[in-house]
């Protein structure tokens, strides 16, 4: 049964976004009603994952199915854009509502996808990323981000007081050079393109494609969804780490990963949205685990609200830190020495 609850929370805004894009109307307004107003209060109604399930031989399907479905809509909504009998407010509504499943469902299904052990999910994740003109994320997130979370070496882990505003920046630039690097000295042990290169030029065939479908207001709405997609995808890197380091240890090696370094946000409606990376705790110690199998470790530390609310608070860094600072803070002190269960390495 928790598989079709992640189908039953994801598919619906797809489809609403796939015919709002097609037929214009109201489609993109219950998408985005679905994705906020609705998700907002079947949190407080539902129960989030509490148990580690056997991973479903449909959860790779349903990825596949909303990867394929994102790739889609980004084709017909830059038609859309570009469709002069649509009004302002039904192309702004679309825009609001393809960018919220944009940063909501397709960064979490793709982020699922790079980690999935068949070469055929992985590239198809990282198409997804690569049309968000966001493809370098799939060598820093697997290569930098989990080999040196929680410690300086990370560009995507805040740090003491950061601001998102000054995090932002910082992130992307961090990661983009740290990935880089990273796959320039795995080319000294292999042979074959550098997959910047795929990153770049998939990036400027999608943009040329949204160009060739909608003409210059579809790639400007392109731009403008992979820009709120950037939005979303270091809003989640931010959130989920906030406050939350690691521990050099005596023999001066940073201590291994441990649930106490990811905040988790075990809400009852939007964990099946987001395809379980609230549950972000038990992901960075065994990343080869499937979403549908991912619990929140006892101790792990637990956000106050959902990953879309904190969203918007760490917009506001004032707000922000007056809820957050404390709770990092007790989360750290409280923390265990190490992770009893050894986390798996770097993926390569």
């Amino acid at each position: 049964m928790p598989i079709w609850r992640y189908a039953l929370a994801n598919l619906p805004p797809l489809a609403l976004l796939l015919a709002g894009a097609l037929w214009g109307g109201w489609w993109a307004a219950l998408a985005l009603l679905w994705l906020t107003l609705i998700a907002a209060g079947l949190d407080q109604i539902l129960t989030p994952p509490k148990a580690k399930a056997l991973h479903s031989e449909i959860a790779d399907p349903l990825s596949v199915v909303l990867a394929i479905g994102h790739l889609s809509l980004l084709l017909l909504a830059a038609r859309a854009f570009g469709d002069p009998t649509r009004g302002v407010g039904e192309t702004v509504t679309l825009l609001l509502a393809a960018g919220s499943f944009l940063g909501q469902i397709s960064h979490p299904n793709a982020h699922e996808l790079i980690h999935r052990a068949p070469r055929t999910l992985r590239r198809l994740g990282g198409a997804v990323y690569v049309s968000m003109l966001f493809g370098h994320h799939v060598s820093a997130h697997r290569l930098v981000h989990h080999a040196h979370v929680g410690t300086p070496e990370d560009p995507n882990t805040p740090r003491p007081g950061e601001s998102f505003w000054a995090f932002l920046p910082r992130a992307w630039i961090g990661s983009f050079r740290a990935g880089l690097i990273a796959e320039r000295r795995r080319d000294a042990r292999r042979r074959g393109v550098n997959p910047y290169a795929w990153y770049m030029g998939g990036g400027l065939l999608c943009a040329t494609l949204a160009f060739w479908t909608g003409g210059l207001a579809g790639l400007t709405g392109f731009f403008a969804l992979a820009l709120l997609a950037h939005l979303q995808i270091l809003l989640s890197d931010y959130i989920q780490h906030y406050g939350l380091t690691r521990r050099h240890l005596p023999n001066g090696k940073w201590e291994p990963v441990g649930p106490h370094h990811s905040w988790n946000a075990p809400q009852g409606f939007t964990s099946y949205l987001m395809v379980n990376a609230p549950a972000h705790s038990d992901h960075h110690m065994h990343p080869d685990t499937p979403y549908d199998a991912l619990i929140v470790p006892g101790g792990a530390p637990v956000l106050p609200w959902s990953m879309p609310i904190m969203a918007m608070l760490a917009t506001m860094p004032r707000h922000w830190r007056r809820i957050m600072d404390k709770r990092a803070a007790k989360a750290m002190a409280r923390a265990a020495p190490l992770n009893p269960r050894p986390a798996n390495g770097p993926q390569t």
